[in-house]
């Protein structure tokens, strides 16, 4: 972040961001900042200053709404947030740094376990070798007395002590592809944990006019539900007309993102990202070869990704709140079991446009 004061090239970075005048300041411009303004708050340096303003009342976003998992300002508390249960965003950020902390512990104390099972498989191949060369040495004095068998009973040890190996050998690969799979979980939810607060909890606004006629949407577009019965809705080109999925109204051509969707029980659902481009009308291939970045969920056929051809996953539990994270730049979407603490899948591509989620 570089200092929003300082002109031509080569600025200098800012130190610290003023949440007041929504400017970043370097060392000498700081100096002035607070000798003028001693009561503004100052936080360490941050981009993207008005995100963290109120679109409706423009103030800043300082609380966290629990009731509806957004971030509000003062003035939201008196209007669309009234006698809901309100904290400090800094405090949910913190609760919720704690959480990921916690799974990221669970990580470590997995890989830590893999290590010292991989030792002692290591020590057992070991100590299993030293007795095939103890055997063998009994043998070849057998040998001397049954000359007709040596032949045999060598053949024989030998084939016993390459099972072996072969079996350890298999062993020590499936952990060692444990163990990086844990690592590369334990770096996908370092990088969570650096992501941005106002973006972390931000909610995810649906957009009515790409709604199928058989979903219905809530007053404030965050929810989004089966109706059971087909609605006469204006075929506007943006609507899906046989897919029955929705997309969000505000899509990211760039940054790391994350929310979370409640699913509870429902045993027919969509989410992910999608392509801005992708077709609206007729039958869809929801996969990755058609734009679609999906974990699904299919009566009848249980979990899914949609990948080509898709993979079926075995998830238990079943997860009732899936956190969806990605990473534009890395071309990387994930799927987290939330009460679990657990990876479900990543997804790993290239993203050209804007992606958009979808339900």
């Amino acid at each position: 972040v570089l200092c929003d004061v300082c002109l031509g090239k080569g600025r200098p970075k800012a130190v610290k961001s003023c949440l007041v005048c929504l400017t970043s300041f370097c060392e000498e411009h700081l100096k002035s900042h607070s000798a003028r303004f001693t009561k503004h708050k100052l936080i360490e340096p941050v981009s993207n200053m008005e995100d963290r303003m109120c679109p409706k009342h423009e103030r800043l976003l300082e609380l966290f709404c629990k009731k509806d998992q957004t971030c509000v300002c003062v003035l939201c508390t008196e209007t669309d947030h009234r006698a809901h249960y309100t904290v400090p965003v800094e405090r949910e950020w913190i609760d919720k740094k704690a959480q990921l902390k916690r799974t990221e512990m669970d990580v470590q104390q997995m890989i830590q376990e893999r290590v010292e099972k991989l030792e002692d498989i290591k020590h057992a191949v070991e100590l299993h070798k030293r007795e095939i060369q103890e055997s063998m040495q009994v043998f070849s004095e057998l040998v001397r007395a049954i000359q007709r068998n040596q032949a045999e009973l060598v053949l024989s040890i030998e084939e016993k002590q390459r099972q072996a190996e072969r079996w350890a050998e298999g062993f020590m690969t499936e952990l060692e592809q444990e163990i990086s799979e844990l690592k590369r979980r334990n770096t996908e939810l370092e990088n969570v944990a650096r992501t941005d607060h106002i973006h972390f909890l931000k909610d995810v606004t649906l957009d009515p006019d790409s709604a199928n006629p058989w979903l219905q949407l809530s007053q404030d577009r965050h929810q989004v539900r089966h109706l059971g019965a087909w609605q006469d809705l204006p075929d506007h080109p943006d609507r899906f007309d046989t897919v029955v999925i929705v997309l969000a109204r505000d899509g990211f051509t760039s940054g790391r993102h994350y929310w979370e969707v409640q699913v509870g029980d429902k045993d027919d659902w969509y989410m992910g990202v999608a392509r801005s481009s992708v077709n609206r009308k007729g039958r869809i291939s929801v996969s990755t070869t058609q734009g679609y970045w999906a974990l699904a969920m299919k009566k009848g056929q249980g979990y899914r990704v949609s990948t080509s051809p898709p993979i079926l996953l075995t998830l238990d539990p079943k997860p009732k709140r899936v956190g969806v994270y990605v990473d534009y730049e890395e071309g990387q979407v994930s799927f987290y079991d939330v009460r679990a603490r657990t990876h479900i899948y990543t997804i790993k591509d290239t993203f050209r446009e804007k992606i958009l989620p979808f339900f």
